[in-house]
């Protein structure tokens, strides 16, 4: 992951499902099955899923945190996490206060003593970027954290905060955690992505599947109501998402494999992407998605994709 010496397998577990669309018993078995396939990275934030009416966020750092007790080889996972969403009144934000308060509560869900990758979760405009730098560098010291990320930065503002990050007083930033996939491009490849080049940095990206919609799950307006994130999806279903779909599906036939394998695949073969993210809320669908780490896409399945942008 950029220059953080974690070393991770190319794909990420999105563990936002954990507590939502998958209670507990089911994630344990997602998280046993996605260890024992040879991949080591999850990631999650503090508010997942605060969204849920009843729920008041940390659902999903609490499920990970008894599975890890349970699991053991705390060494062999790699923990990421989030922090700055809003949390309950007085309780967001990148201030030098909020963090210090924010990192022992996830630690303490977490059931583990650091984080592996804690991220900034979005830019703070009301805490100066060094303050916020200068918290984490703090938990990198205590070994709280071993390494520091942001997400959800535009390219003005990761340049600032790469600026800002000494390594010393403040933590640099070692990865971005961008939306990106094969429909939402634009956001991260125009600015972003030579600035992440620039700097070395790793690149975690999330919506990689676009909600679902490139798993080809959804090809009309009556499809929608198949998931509790079909109202996210209609966006999608314009011309140019019909015309990745198609590019998705004749490689899937070409490949032997399904458009959501081939859309991770994508990313994977994208040499400024680390890993892409990737949530499962069933067995069957963790195994479709984990096979796309196994799959080499050549130059021309390379450049059908990127001419559907």
């Amino acid at each position: 992951m950029g220059r953080t010496g974690l070393e991770i397998a190319p794909l990420v577990f999105g563990g936002n499902v954990f507590g939502w669309t998958a209670d507990e018993a089911t994630s344990f078995a997602l998280l046993d099955a996605f260890t024992d396939a040879g991949f080591n990275a999850v990631d999650t934030a503090d508010a997942y899923s605060r969204w849920v009416p009843g729920h008041s966020g940390g659902e999903s750092e609490t499920i990970i945190g008894k599975w890890l007790k349970r699991h053991g080889g705390r060494d062999k996972v790699l923990i990421l996490t989030k922090v700055g969403s809003e949390m309950g009144p007085g309780k967001k934000g990148l201030s030098k206060a909020y963090i210090r308060q924010a990192v022992e509560a996830s630690l303490k869900r977490l059931q583990t003593d650091y984080i592996d990758l804690y991220q900034s979760h979005w830019p703070d405009p009301e805490t100066p970027i060094e303050e916020t730098l200068e918290a984490h560098e703090e938990l990198v010291k205590q070994g709280k954290v071993r390494a520091v990320g942001g997400s959800n930065y535009d390219a003005a503002g990761l340049a600032a905060a790469l600026k800002a990050g000494d390594g010393k007083t403040r933590a640099r930033y070692q990865t971005l955690q961008p939306e990106y996939n094969l429909y939402d491009r634009a956001g991260y490849e125009k600015d972003l992505e030579p600035l992440c080049r620039k700097e070395g940095l790793g690149v975690i990206t999330y919506f990689s599947l676009a909600s679902g919609f490139l798993t080809g799950k959804y090809r009309s307006e009556a499809d929608l109501g198949k998931s509790p994130r079909g109202e996210d999806i209609g966006k999608y279903l314009d011309a140019r998402g019909k015309k990745i779909l198609a590019a998705l599906d004749a490689l899937a036939k070409r490949y032997s494999a399904t458009p959501a394998q081939i859309a991770l695949a994508w990313l994977m073969a994208r040499p400024s992407v680390t890993a892409p993210i990737a949530s499962a809320t069933s067995l069957a669908q963790l195994k479709d998605i984990v096979k796309a780490a196994e799959i080499k896409l050549d130059r021309d399945a390379i450049a059908a994709l990127d001419a559907t942008g």
